[in-house]
């Protein structure tokens, strides 16, 4: 289908990949909801084909409030985008903050669920949509030092799997994207080696869009650099 007048809703929109796939489909003329915990770092405008939603997506009322917020504006929603997500830097696990692995759990598997689980709601009512869960290569496989980011990738790609089936038959597309070295702010709290090879986000998000828009489009989505 051609991306284009739909409503989409955009989980971690005001920075990174999140920003990247805003401003290409603002662009391509949709209806664009972006969702973040840091709305005052807006940089995207103001249009009216744009609404801004501060949103914790570890919280389930927030959630809730994105999609009735999303649902007055602008009626229905066609693409929902859960692409909110966080990193902490490679460590034994013995070595790891408790608190922030619960943290990274909370937004990059229970983020996954709760929006997963609102935007369905609503799909199942118009008995269409598509939902895009934005994972990692961390999902595929093991590695050292990452056991709690990798936990929680393939925690939210087990997931996603499972919801691909429940409703394969309702009319609603549920995709997965792996990506491998994305050049974003995730990665504030320290630079992985070979980040210069990374991929940019932009890239990242016109080959998400690509995908949506081929007549069939490819249930998991792998982009490697």
């Amino acid at each position: 289908m051609k991306i284009r007048n739909k409503v989409i809703v955009i989980t971690g929109g005001t920075s990174g990949l999140g920003k990247s796939l805003a401003t290409l489909l603002v662009k391509r003329k949709n209806k664009v909801v972006v969702a973040s915990r840091s709305i005052g770092k807006i940089l995207l405008g103001k249009k009216a084909c744009i609404l801004y939603v501060k949103t914790d997506v570890t919280k389930e009322s927030d959630i809730k409030k994105l999609t009735k917020d999303s649902l007055n504006k602008f009626k229905k929603i066609d693409i929902w985008i859960n692409n909110a997500g966080i990193w902490i830097p490679h460590a034994p696990i013995e070595n790891i903050n408790m608190k922030k692995f619960h943290e990274m759990m909370e937004v990059n598997l229970f983020g996954v669920v709760y929006g997963s689980k609102h935007a369905l709601k609503q799909m199942r009512k118009q008995k269409k949509g598509t939902i895009i869960n934005i994972l990692s290569s961390s999902a595929l496989d093991g590695s050292a030092g990452s056991s709690g980011y990798c936990a929680s990738k393939f925690a939210a790609s087990g997931f996603t799997k499972s919801l691909r089936l429940e409703v394969c038959k309702e009319g609603i597309d549920v995709i997965s994207v792996y990506t491998r070295g994305m050049k974003t702010n995730l990665f504030n709290q320290g630079i992985p080696l070979k980040y210069h090879e990374f991929m940019s986000p932009d890239y990242v998000a016109k080959e998400v869009i690509k995908n949506i828009e081929r007549s069939k489009p490819r249930q998991d989505l792998f982009i490697m650099n």
